[in-house]
C-alpha cells in the first residue's frame, strides 16, 4: 500500500487582516500543514500570522500573485510535500470545497486539479469585465490548446509538486495562469477541474500594476499566452532531454463530480 501523501495548504496573502483569522480557522479544521506567503502586507497581516501555527514566507515589498505561488511551489519541493492546494485568504475560497480536493488527490487521476466557479449553480455573479475577460481567454486557451476548461483563472487549485518543478515560471503577476496551463499543455500534464462556488466578497478589489484597466489586463494575458505558446516546442524538447523515454501526451481536461 502506497503511503498516504503529504500535502500543504499555501494562501498568498497581501493585506488580508480583516479576513486571515477566519479562513485560517476554517482550514485548520482539516488538519493539513499550511504555507503563508505574506506578499509585502503593510496592514495587520503581519503581525496575526505571527500569533498562528503555520509556516510564513515574507516579501518585504509586494512581488505578485505569480511570485507567490512560486515561492510556495519551491517551499512544498524543498520540504518534501507531495501535493500543494493553493487557495486565496480573501474568503473567495470556501474551505468546505478541500475533501474535494483530497478526493481527487487520492485518485491519482491528474497532476493539476483546478476549481472551477462555473460548474456549479450556486454562488454570486463576478463582476462583469472579470468574468468577460475569464470566458475570452478561456475561450482562446481551449482553442490552442485542445482542451476544454471552463475557468483558466481559478486559484483554488491542488498541484503534484514534481510535476511544478518540470514547468519553467519567470512571471510575477496575475498573468501566471496563462503561464501554467501553457506549459502544463506542453509537457503532458494530467489536468482535471471540478466544481466551487463562485464567491465574491468584495467586488471593489483591485489588480494594481495597471490590471484595473479591463482592456490592458486582456492584452496583458493574451501577452502572456502568446509568448508561451511560442515556446511549447522547447519546452518539449528540453523536458524530453531530461526526461527520456517518456511518451508524447496531448492532455484533455477530466470534469470530477
Amino acid at each position: 500500500m502506497r503511503p498516504a501523501p503529504r500535502i500543504l495548504i499555501a494562501i498568498p496573502a497581501h493585506n488580508e487582516a480583516a479576513h486571515l483569522d477566519s479562513v485560517l480557522s476554517a482550514v485548520r479544521a482539516y488538519g493539513l500543514d499550511i504555507l503563508l506567503v505574506d506578499d509585502g502586507s503593510t496592514d495587520d497581516t503581519p503581525r496575526l500570522i505571527a500569533q498562528q501555527p503555520v509556516h510564513c514566507i515574507r516579501h518585504p515589498v509586494n512581488q505578485g500573485y505569480g511570485q507567490s505561488l512560486r515561492d510556495a511551489f519551491a517551499f512544498a519541493a524543498a520540504h518534501r510535500y507531495d501535493w500543494i492546494i493553493t487557495m486565496d485568504c480573501d474568503e473567495q475560497h470556501e474551505p468546505r470545497f478541500i475533501p474535494d480536493f483530497l478526493r481527487a488527490i487520492a485518485d491519482d487521476h491528474a497532476d493539476i486539479v483546478s476549481g472551477s466557479r462555473y460548474l456549479l449553480p450556486d454562488g454570486n455573479a463576478p463582476p462583469p469585465d472579470r468574468r468577460r475577460i475569464n470566458r475570452i481567454i478561456t475561450a482562446e486557451l481551449n482553442a490552442a490548446l485542445h482542451w476544454s476548461l471552463t475557468d483558466s483563472f481559478c486559484g483554488f487549485k491542488a498541484h503534484r509538486t514534481e510535476a511544478m518543478a518540470r514547468l519553467q515560471f519567470d512571471v510575477t503577476g496575475y498573468d501566471f495562469p496563462l503561464q501554467l496551463w501553457v506549459q502544463a499543455a506542453a509537457l503532458g500534464l494530467r489536468v482535471s477541474e471540478l466544481p466551487v462556488s463562485c464567491v465574491y466578497v468584495d467586488l471593489n478589489r483591485t489588480f494594481g500594476n495597471g490590471l484595473d484597466d479591463p482592456s490592458h489586463r486582456l492584452a496583458t494575458y493574451r501577452a502572456t499566452m502568446a509568448r508561451e505558446l511560442a515556446r511549447m516546442d522547447e519546452l518539449r524538447r528540453v523536458d524530453a532531454l531530461t526526461r527520456p523515454n517518456q511518451p508524447a501526451v496531448r492532455p484533455a481536461v477530466l470534469r470530477l463530480a
